[in-house]
C-alpha cells in the first residue's frame, strides 16, 4: 500500500458498505475535483475531491473511480494521469497506472487516455449508472450521450443504460459517522489546530495586524506540513462583530478583542476551531462579562452533545443560557420567552445570529442531512458524529438595524470547539486548545 492515512481493509469497508447500495446492474462512475484556475495559467492550490479521498485515498488530479458488478462481484477501477516525462519535467512526478494498482485500494487502474472508450463499453454492459456529475466534463457528456441514445431506442430491455443517479445522498450518509481511525486523524488535525491558536496567543500584541495573527496561525500549519481547511477568519475590533469577515487587513488596537476562526486539514480530515482574545492580554470588565456568557452557554451546549438527542440540543441549549445572560446584563428587557422566541428566533438573534452546530468531516461543513426537510430538531445523534459548538455574542457599533448598548459596543466573541459523540458523552477534540479566561490571559503575548 502506499502511504495513505488508512489501511486497505479501511478503504475496502467503505466501498463494500457503498456498492450494497448500488444495484448490481449499474455502474458507479465518481470523479475528483478539477483544477481550478487562479489566474491565467496559474491554479489554485490541489484539493482532491472528498468522496474519492474516502473511497480510496486518490488525491492527485483528473482520477475517476469506476466500480462495476461482475461474476465475481464489484470490482472497483481507478483512471489515472498516465505517466509522462515532459508533463512531470514540468509539474512533478505522477504516480502512473502501475504505481496505482500496486499502491491503493483497488482492482484495477486505467489511464484517463482510455476513459471515454473503456466507460463507453462499460456502460453497454448496465441498466444504469450513479455518477456525481459537473465534476468532469468529457465524463459527463459520455454518459449523457450513451443514456440519450438509449433513451431514443426506447428499448428498455436491450442493454446500455437508462438512468443516471447522483449517489452522493448514499456516501454523505455514510460519512456522518467516523470510525476509530477517523477520529484519530481528526484528533491530529485538532491538535495541530489547537497548537496554532496558541501560537497565535503568544505572538499576538497591541496594534498586531490581522494579517500578522493570520500568519501566525497558517505558518504554523505549514510548518506542520499541514493547510487551512477554510480561509481564516481575524477580525480585531468591530471587525469580529462580522460573522464571515475575511479582509485580514486592519490593525487590532490596544484594548481591543481579535476573533479567530481557523482550521487545518490532516489527511483530508478538517478541524475548525475559533477563539477570541484580548490583543493586549487583559480582558475589560465588559469583554470578560461577554466572554464568560459566551463560554458558559458553549460549556451548556457541549454538555448537550448526547448520544439520542436531537441534533438542535446544542443550540438550544446556548440559546438558554445566553438569553437568560443577556437579560441579566440588561442587554435585554424582556422575558425568557420572548428571548427565546417559539422556534429559537426571539430576540436573543438580535445578538446571537448563527446556528451552534455542523457536521466536522472531510469537509469543514461536512455532508449528511441533520435536519431532514429543514424541520424540527433534526435526527438523533449518534456515536461516531463529529459536530463543532460555536456560540457567539456580536455588538458591531455599527448596526443601524438594532440597539447596541454603548458598554458592549464593539465587542465580537465566539468560542467554538470540535466535539465527538460518544456513549460515554461528549469528548473535546479540539480541548488542548485553552479557553479560560485566565489561561488566555496567561498566554497572550508571551511570545515563543
Amino acid at each position: 500500500m502506499a502511504d495513505l492515512p488508512f489501511d486497505e481493509a479501511e478503504y475496502r469497508g467503505r466501498q463494500s458498505r457503498f456498492l450494497a447500495q448500488i444495484p448490481e446492474d449499474n455502474v458507479v462512475l465518481i470523479p475528483t475535483n478539477p483544477m481550478a484556475t487562479r489566474s491565467n495559467d496559474v491554479h489554485f492550490p490541489y484539493r482532491a475531491s472528498s468522496y474519492m479521498l474516502y473511497l480510496c485515498g486518490w488525491a492527485d488530479p483528473d482520477a475517476v473511480l469506476m466500480a462495476e458488478h461482475g461474476e465475481d462481484g464489484w470490482s472497483v477501477s481507478l483512471f489515472v494521469q498516465p505517466q509522462d516525462t515532459l508533463a512531470e519535467i514540468w509539474e512533478g512526478r505522477r504516480i502512473g497506472v502501475e504505481g496505482a494498482v500496486a499502491g491503493w485500494p483497488i482492482d484495477e487502474a486505467h489511464s484517463l487516455d482510455d476513459l471515454s472508450d473503456v466507460v463507453e463499453k462499460t456502460l453497454a454492459r448496465n441498466k444504469g449508472v450513479h455518477l456525481i456529475q459537473k465534476l468532469n466534463d468529457g465524463l459527463d457528456s459520455v454518459v449523457n450521450s450513451a443514456v440519450t441514445d438509449k433513451s431514443r431506442a426506447r428499448n428498455t430491455f436491450g442493454k446500455g443504460p437508462v438512468s443516471i443517479t447522483d449517489p452522493s445522498s448514499i456516501l454523505d450518509e455514510m460519512r456522518m459517522c467516523k470510525s476509530e481511525a477517523e477520529v484519530g486523524v481528526m484528533q491530529r488535525s485538532a491538535d495541530l489546530a489547537s497548537a496554532a491558536h496558541v501560537a497565535a496567543m503568544r505572538a499576538t500584541f497591541a496594534g498586531i495586524g490581522e494579517w500578522q495573527v493570520q500568519a501566525a496561525i497558517e505558518g504554523h500549519f505549514l510548518g506542520a506540513g499541514s493547510q487551512w481547511s477554510y480561509p481564516s477568519i481575524v477580525g480585531g475590533g468591530d471587525n469580529a462583530t462580522i460573522l464571515h469577515y475575511h479582509a485580514n487587513n486592519q490593525k487590532v488596537a490596544d484594548g481591543e478583542l481579535v476573533l479567530v476562526d481557523a482550521g487545518c486539514e490532516v489527511n483530508g480530515y478538517a478541524s475548525d476551531i475559533t477563539r477570541t482574545w484580548p490583543v493586549n492580554g487583559k480582558f475589560s470588565e465588559a469583554q470578560r462579562e461577554i466572554y464568560e456568557l459566551v463560554l458558559a452557554a458553549e460549556l451548556a451546549g457541549i454538555e448537550a452533545c448526547q448520544v439520542g438527542a436531537p441534533w438542535n440540543a446544542s443550540h438550544k441549549a446556548t440559546m438558554e443560557v445566553i438569553s437568560r445572560g443577556l437579560i441579566e446584563l440588561g442587554v435585554l428587557d424582556c422575558t425568557f420567552e420572548e428571548a427565546m422566541g417559539e422556534s429559537l428566533d426571539g430576540k436573543t438573534r438580535q445578538f446571537f445570529m448563527h446556528g451552534t452546530s455542523h457536521s466536522l468531516g472531510l469537509d469543514v461543513h461536512d455532508v449528511g442531512v441533520t435536519r431532514p426537510n429543514g424541520e424540527g430538531d433534526g435526527r438523533l445523534l449518534e456515536a461516531g458524529m463529529v459536530l463543532t459548538v460555536e456560540p457567539g455574542l456580536y455588538f458591531g457599533s455599527w448596526r443601524s438595524d438594532i440597539e447596541v448598548p454603548d458598554r458592549y459596543s464593539g465587542i465580537g466573541i465566539r468560542i467554538e470547539d470540535d466535539v465527538l459523540i460518544t456513549e460515554e458523552g461528549p469528548v473535546v477534540l479540539t480541548s488542548a486548545c485553552p479557553k479560560s479566561v485566565d489561561d488566555i490571559e496567561s498566554l497572550v503575548g508571551q511570545g515563543a
